[in-house]
């Protein structure tokens, strides 16, 4: 999760395809590259980048892409939800141990599907990578991964 004042190109790309995701009322969403780096005066591998890191499995998207004259892109956007409610997923997705970045797509997920407010995500985000530093990086993961899942527990449940 970037928390930069200054948007680069990259975010500028990834509201776009996001408010195109959400105007389309549906999961999935097909666009072409070509359109997409000719409208932001970049080139095709800018746009590349932006669906590699900002639309990955683990940000809950799947990416299909069909090159050529008549290529494509296909978005498709996986709701972090469980019919037991969002708390399955999350002792799913964050497991027993869990990286710094694994954490960050964790709270983009949460925050995209508006689960967490923005002010709480950089909370959590501050607090993992603060408390992380000073631990052992054999056990890190495992400390990490048991405070993402009480602090994200506590705000989605209270308890």
């Amino acid at each position: 999760m970037e928390v930069a004042f200054i948007s680069s190109l990259a975010d500028h790309i990834e509201r776009y395809i996001k408010a195109l995701l959400d105007q389309s009322g549906q999961s999935g969403l097909e666009i072409r590259r070509i359109e997409l780096a000719e409208l932001f005066e970049c080139v095709p591998s800018q746009i590349n980048y932006v669906l590699k890191t900002r639309f990955s499995n683990e940000r809950g998207y799947i990416v299909e892409s069909r090159r050529g004259g008549g290529g494509y892109i296909r978005i498709l956007r996986l709701e972090p939800q469980h019919q037991q409610g969002i708390c399955p997923w999350i002792y799913e997705t964050i497991g027993e141990s869990i990286d710094m970045d694994g954490a960050e797509a964790v709270l983009v997920r949460l925050l995209d599907h508006e689960y967490l407010s923005r002010k709480e995500a950089v909370v959590i985000r501050s607090l993992l990578a603060e408390e992380m530093q000073n631990i052992n990086p054999v056990y890190a993961g495992r400390i990490r991964a048991m405070l993402l899942r009480s602090m994200l527990m506590v705000l989605l449940y209270g308890s």
